[in-house]
């Protein structure tokens, strides 16, 4: 027997029954199987026949197709990829003739409207998808087009919207895009000889490195960074403190990923004083603060493994103080992650649909929030895995 397909095929079963909240006797009955060979199908013990397989089918209101792919078909997928197709297509592609861009003020304040939709509105993938391919051939036309006296500013918008691109594509799974995105803003802000959004884009390369599992690349950059930022930090500038900030709480994370939890922690020590001076504060989209240290004590707690204490220190955050959605999504998604570690399936659904609530789209979209949904279905109880097939359901996420 094929245990790796016999396995797919009855995850696939027991999403579709409990989706359609049918017990496995009423399956079974319009099945013509006993209800202990369609738990050993579920459970990947037993390979269904051809026969079988069409008969459960017919009984749960599917192709039988839908039983064999690889993956549940929905809107999900489909919508990530063409964004991700369209993203890649204006990176790399040609660029079009005769096409006039925005002037250089028309696409910061584009480009800020862009970033303000990515941190506030529960819509904002589909909001980006359509703006964000125009918006990178804006700014390469901008870039190409600038005046010797406009160049260093045409180069300041474009790692910008490259560290908008980082981020969105690295949340629909395109760490590859993700990549390539990082890398053009560490370059433009180098062109734009801009010592804080040169800190900027490195912090987001630093994000796409831990996402590919280079937690010791994403470590040396932030500490190359911090230390190119000292001078700024010593003269008191708060973007600089606030980025630098930033920087310590991916260290923290880059450490712990390697073994090194007394280091994380110290690095997160290290930045209150930061974030004491700093308040909350938003320079270039990085969300560093008091709140946001908060956050990343629960997340680190949750990381190396202590999902008790997690939970303890997020029930003294109050997360919507966050001036980022994306932020706030995270946050409920480490405490997912905690309760599931206890196996407290029950309170990470409730979590997971305060999430839900927040920013349907995130749970459709991110790969972390599609994982923590899939740990609830497979190892919650009865009532619990069925509400967690509905969620799954409900925001046409792929199992």
């Amino acid at each position: 027997m094929d245990e790796q397909l016999a396995r797919q095929i009855g995850e696939r079963v027991r999403f579709y029954r409990t989706a359609a909240r049918q017990s496995k006797v009423v399956v079974a009955g319009l099945a013509a199987v006993s209800p202990d060979y369609l738990y050993q199908i579920e459970t990947g013990r037993k390979m269904p026949t051809i026969s079988v397989l069409a008969q459960l089918a017919t009984a749960l209101g599917v192709p039988v197709g839908q039983l064999l792919g690889r993956e549940i078909k929905s809107p999900a997928p489909q919508a990530k990829a063409a964004t991700g197709d369209a993203v890649y297509s204006a990176l790399t592609g040609p660029l079009p003739a005769p096409y006039e861009p925005p002037s250089l003020s028309e696409l910061r304040s584009h480009i800020a409207s862009a970033w303000q939709i990515w941190q506030t509105s529960p819509q904002r993938y589909s909001k980006l998808s359509v703006q964000l391919p125009v918006l990178i051939t804006d700014t390469e036309l901008a870039v190409r087009g600038a005046s010797p006296d406009d160049r260093r500013t045409a180069y300041r918008y474009a790692a910008d919207l490259h560290g908008l691109v980082r981020t969105v594509a690295k949340r629909i799974g395109r760490i590859d895009l993700s990549l390539l995105a990082a890398d053009r803003a560490v370059r433009a802000a180098e062109h734009a000889d801009d010592p804080l959004r040169l800190a900027a884009a490195r912090w987001n390369l630093t994000q796409v490195l831990l996402a590919d599992g280079q937690a010791h690349g994403a470590e040396a950059v932030t500490a190359h960074a911090i230390e190119a930022l000292r001078p700024e930090v010593e003269r008191g500038d708060l973007d600089a403190v606030a980025l630098s900030g930033a920087l310590l709480l991916i260290a923290a994370v880059a450490a712990a990923r390697q073994g090194r939890a007394w280091t994380a922690h110290d690095r997160l020590r290290q930045a209150e004083p930061l974030a004491a001076r700093t308040g909350e504060r938003n320079t270039f989209w990085t969300v560093f603060g008091p709140t946001n240290l908060d956050m990343y004590r629960v997340a680190l707690a949750v990381e190396t493994g202590h999902a008790t204490e997690g939970l303890r220190l997020a029930e003294q955050v109050d997360h919507d103080r966050s001036l980022s959605i994306e932020r706030r999504v995270a946050f409920l998604l480490d405490q997912a992650k905690g309760y599931q570690q206890r196996r407290d399936f029950a309170s990470a659904l409730v979590v997971l649909h305060a999430a839900e609530r927040a920013a349907p789209e995130d749970m459709r979209y991110r790969p972390s929030a599609r994982n923590a949904v899939r740990a609830v279905m497979h190892g919650g109880r009865r009532a619990v895995a069925a509400e967690a097939a509905r969620l799954a359901a409900r925001v046409g996420m792929p199992v």
